[in-house]
């Protein structure tokens, strides 16, 4: 299939690695101009394996999503250097672990600003291009947890449920100006941030490794975690011409593991 991004624009953020890094990956293989941003040192890095394996300029910006004025020059450089904005993808850090009684008002705080204001933020100062753009597509990338609660996550379970209602909102208000907005919920995937929850969940509970990936796994009736990579097929796909009726989804890629109806 395809999914019509050659020469599209594609802004990814913290994309250093994981998710954004498999989605930015995928941008690159199916002809879409990408820029990544992160705080992370490899960011450049990650933008040059990119940009050898696929052949496509990936631009890389160091950024923090949590900090307005970083958004504001990330939009602007992107737009400086590819002349426009087609998609957007707002990603960011997972908040940390823990249970109500272990976060304080700061870490609410922080949390707030990196996995809600910074959607908010990143939506703001890209809609003027977006809204230029033919094929205009916004895509977050929340949990979930939005469906389910997960232990000892409290932040990343009140807050993404925020996120969630920004989406659905912006889908409906957004449409008139032909500008789609989703999500997506990643399940149990193998990241460097599900390499965290695992360990702090071993903090807890005292089980081995092991143990703690079979607790999870057996919640999945596919039996295992989900790749990077998988989730990357279903993003860009989501965010693409292909997918031009596509609007206010909220698509769950867990391999099954939420047991509700819907």
């Amino acid at each position: 299939m395809d999914l019509q991004l050659n020469n599209k624009v594609a802004l990814v953020t913290a994309a250093s690695k994981g998710l954004g890094k498999a989605t930015a990956r995928q941008f690159a293989r199916e002809g879409a101009k990408v820029v990544i941003c992160s705080r992370s040192e490899l960011v450049e890095k990650t933008a040059a394996n990119i940009e050898s394996e696929t052949g496509n300029e990936v631009l890389a910006i160091r950024a923090d999503v949590s900090q307005q004025a970083d958004i504001e020059r990330v939009i602007n450089a992107t737009v400086e250097k590819f002349g426009g904005l087609d998609i957007l993808v707002t990603n960011a850090g997972g908040p940390p672990a823990g249970t109500f009684d272990d976060m304080d008002i700061p870490k609410w705080e922080a949390a707030i600003n990196l996995n809600l204001l910074s959607a908010v933020h990143l939506v703001k100062y890209a809609l003027p291009y977006l809204r230029q753009s033919s094929a205009g597509a916004i895509l977050t990338i929340t949990s979930t947890s939005t469906k389910h609660p997960v232990q000892n996550l409290v932040l990343s379970n009140s807050i993404r449920l925020a996120v969630i209602g920004l989406t659905k909102t912006l889908s409906q208000e957004l449409g008139s100006d032909r500008i789609r907005v989703n999500s997506i919920l990643p399940g149990w995937t193998y990241t460097e941030r599900v390499e965290e929850l695992v360990n702090a969940r071993i903090a807890k509970s005292g089980q081995t490794k092991e143990a703690e990936i079979t607790a999870i796994t057996n919640n999945i009736p596919l039996g295992r975690l989900g790749t990077p990579e998988e989730f990357a097929n279903v993003a860009v796909f989501l965010c693409s011409p292909a997918a031009s009726f596509v609007n206010g989804v909220m698509l769950q890629v867990d391999g099954g593991s939420n047991p509700g109806t819907f």
